[in-house]
């Protein structure tokens, strides 16, 4: 299990990407277009540059929605190879056989 004050803070990200996401998106728009003023494209990188680094949605961090750990993720089921494993062998994932030769 990983730590709970990692996980809390991934979900603060989760939360304020949510909140300023179409704020940050707009000011990139201003900045990526070329047919506006350079004055008015710098002043959008500025006002960017103002907004919370954890607004980014680079910030967040994949974790396993079982465990919280933050490496070997799978995306498609959204946990970690080792929840995945222990889940596998219990029966609880459908479509996944437990392998033996």
């Amino acid at each position: 299990m990983a730590k709970k004050s990692a996980v809390e803070k991934n979900n603060r990200r989760k939360r304020m990407v949510a909140q300023k996401g179409a704020r940050r998106a707009a000011l990139r728009a201003i900045i990526r277009d070329r047919n506006l003023p350079m004055e008015e494209r710098f002043a959008a990188v500025l006002k960017l540059s103002q907004e919370p680094r954890d607004s980014a949605k680079t910030r967040i961090r994949n974790r396993c929605e079982v465990s919280g750990r933050p490496r070997g993720y799978d995306r498609k089921l959204r946990m970690s190879r080792i929840a995945l494993r222990d889940l596998a062998s219990m029966g609880q994932v459908p479509g996944v056989v437990k392998s033996s030769w």
